[in-house]
């Protein structure tokens, strides 16, 4: 079975840093572009992040460009979104998609999700 599996998340000091994982189970995520999603309470999903496959192209939305940093291991078949200089803006559930080679607009599976709260 086809699984993605996000960790990581927990409530966070304005400021403050976490790295969210995104492990793959039943399939090779080498083979895959992965994007992080985010949904926070009364507001529609937006995309964080995207990775391709081999890891050669990224981009962000600008509202993380210069604080988030996406990275993946294939060997261990997990993406990892590094999360620095948390804004309580950045609260929500966290989510990652895989789809075929390079980022895009449509995404074939996802994970259950894990949730980001940066409150003081």
């Amino acid at each position: 079975q086809l699984q993605l599996v996000e960790s990581g998340g927990g409530l966070v000091q304005p400021g403050g840093s976490l790295r969210l994982s995104c492990a793959a189970s039943g399939f090779t995520l080498g083979y895959f572009a992965i994007g992080w999603f985010r949904q926070a309470p009364g507001k529609e999903r937006e995309g964080v992040s995207c990775i391709s496959s081999s890891g050669s192209s990224t981009n962000y939305a600008d509202s993380v460009k210069g604080r988030f940093t996406i990275s993946r291991d294939n060997a261990k078949n997990t993406v990892y979104l590094r999360m620095n200089s948390l804004k309580p803006e950045d609260t929500a559930v966290y989510y990652c998609a895989a789809r075929a080679m390079v980022c895009g607009p449509d995404y074939n599976y996802w994970g259950q999700g894990t949730q980001v709260t940066v409150s003081s």
